[in-house]
């Protein structure tokens, strides 16, 4: 296990920047998930750790050491890629031991060490078998022992299960957290789906642009989203972000008219010079009441029934869909019309460059 500290460290492709310099601190045996748009620079940034791609500035160490200039093999870390790439004509024990097999260790030590990481991850009945006669799920898992034989201080992992099915999406998201709770060892997990990173992280990383938007805890996040980016995030369904302007402002508090001309009062620390400034709103599908004068309104055009919640999907006059969280039972027919409200405190709110007015102090 090891801790890993990126510090100011950045990416060019010529005249291309697609990392800025990040500073960045991993605790040893922590889960990161790094999560953002495709492009962002998440996987740049998991390349440059990995020393698959070669820094244009800034330092990375691993466990204290500094690492920026180390080939890879040398780093004592392993990595999980979005293809399995195992070797079709070794077995799935063959495929497992290989790395042990290059590093020279002894043939009993690579059967009980590849013994041992197949019974974490449920492979034992498959371990004479090629990777073609093998599910999805199981390919990803045999790749996932073959990078944790090796027992390395970091397991880096580009997002893992993007080519797996929903189902299975889901037994794998159990088993990375059942793999980092039996192994310890510091996990730093690349993904584009926030569900992945709300289910697995103790922290999350959250990227866009090439730079580091926010960081922190995943519900601390999902409430206090610093930016816009992070809002639109995290979060499923995602957040209904409106365009309004401020009305009135007193510091502890603000009101906002929407595009429609009704209007939303704001827990926030806005400053009354705010006043006649374009802002976003930001509401969560969950924080919207039914409200015979609520500001949200709109005639539902998509209904999705989810067991015990379901969600009205609403076109506004105004062109921005909003979505509201239902209860499961309630009953709904396309173009009924629905009106929605919601407390102040529940309500977020953006400047124009995108970042979140402060709440009040308690």
């Amino acid at each position: 296990m090891a801790s890993v500290a990126i510090e100011g460290v950045s990416k060019r492709f010529g005249d291309t920047t697609v990392l800025q310099p990040t500073s960045l601190s991993i605790a040893d045996g922590e889960f990161v998930v790094i999560v953002g748009p495709s492009g962002c620079g998440k996987s740049t940034l998991l390349r440059l750790i990995a020393g698959l791609e070669e820094a244009s500035g800034g330092t990375i160490l691993i466990g204290g050491r500094d690492v920026t200039n180390v080939p890879p093999a040398e780093r004592g870390l392993a990595m999980v890629f979005q293809s399995y790439a195992l070797y079709p004509h070794l077995s799935v024990a063959e495929n497992i031991g290989f790395p042990l097999k290059i590093a020279g260790r002894p043939k009993a030590e690579i059967a009980r060490r590849v013994a041992a990481v197949a019974a974490t991850l449920d492979l034992g009945g498959l371990l004479d078998r090629r990777p073609r006669a093998l599910s999805g799920g199981q390919r990803q898992r045999v790749s996932i022992a073959r990078a944790v034989v090796r027992d390395p201080q970091v397991l880096l992992l580009d997002e893992p299960l993007s080519n797996l099915d929903a189902a299975l999406r889901v037994r794998m998201r159990h088993e990375f957290a059942r793999l980092h709770q039996s192994l310890g060892c510091t996990m730093i997990y690349v993904t584009h789906d926030q569900l992945e990173a709300m289910t697995l992280a103790n922290r999350i990383v959250v990227m866009a642009h090439g730079h580091v938007e926010q960081v922190g805890a995943p519900m601390d996040l999902y409430y206090r989203p610093a930016t816009l980016a992070v809002a639109r995030a995290i979060g499923s369904p995602g957040i209904n972000l409106l365009p309004g302007e401020i009305v009135a402002a007193d510091g502890a508090g603000a009101t906002v008219r929407l595009a429609g001309g009704a209007t939303q009062a704001v827990a926030a620390q806005v400053p009354r010079e705010a006043i006649g400034r374009s802002v976003t709103l930001g509401i969560r599908p969950e924080h919207l009441t039914p409200s015979p004068d609520g500001p949200f309104a709109g005639l539902i055009e998509l209904f999705e029934r989810l067991g015990p919640l379901s969600f009205a999907h609403l076109g506004t006059g105004s062109g921005e869909p909003i979505v509201a969280q239902l209860p499961g039972d309630r009953q709904a027919t396309l173009g009924e019309p629905l009106r929605m409200g919601a407390a102040s405190s529940d309500v977020l709110l953006f400047d124009g460059d995108g970042r979140a007015f402060a709440r009040p102090t308690p």
